[in-house]
């Protein structure tokens, strides 16, 4: 579900992927806007818990599992930023696409790089919603990332251990 204005090709580009890698079946939302109360002017971020929050509150008709896509800058209190989050075992996750638009030296990537760091990051929220924990696998879809290089280096697929642990909870 966009929050915001997010290209078409994106949301399709992170739709597909979670259909074609968890086999899941996907639908784009109509747009909504995170809520204003969730923006710290301090931080100048929106708070990523408070979003998440006021989105599990509302109902999404049969949707089981929603994912937020908004192009702002995400923080929790106990990280500077985020490129994701999401409750072990909730029902909605959030990826920003803000920080994934930028390489570590601060130079633009190509829009395919982008669309493939967004589709691991919802892949990774995902993961968390059906009760997958961080990996300690570098390769694996779920180990944890703090920056976009770490990001480039996750693989699209979980490791073996993720990987049965996930078909056990689609069963």
């Amino acid at each position: 579900m966009p929050l915001g204005n997010i290209s078409e090709i994106a949301l399709q580009v992170i739709a597909d992927h979670i259909a074609g890698c968890f086999k899941l079946t996907t639908q784009i939302l109509p747009s909504m806007e995170p809520p204003g109360v969730a923006f710290d002017e301090r931080r100048l971020q929106y708070n990523a818990g408070i979003i998440i929050e006021a989105f599990e509150s509302i109902h999404f008709g049969n949707h089981d599992k929603v994912i937020g896509i908004l192009n702002k800058d995400l923080f929790i209190p106990i990280f500077t930023h985020v490129f994701g989050e999401a409750r072990q075992g909730g029902k909605c996750g959030l990826v920003s696409l803000f920080r994934l638009m930028k390489n570590p030296d601060g130079s633009a990537p190509p829009e395919s790089l982008i669309h493939e760091r967004a589709a691991k990051v919802a892949l990774h929220e995902l993961g968390h919603l059906l009760d997958l924990l961080h990996c300690e696998h570098k390769k694996c879809l779920m180990h944890f990332s703090g920056g976009t290089d770490e990001v480039d280096e996750m693989s699209l697929d979980l490791c073996e251990y993720c990987s049965i642990y996930l078909q056990d909870k689609l069963r």
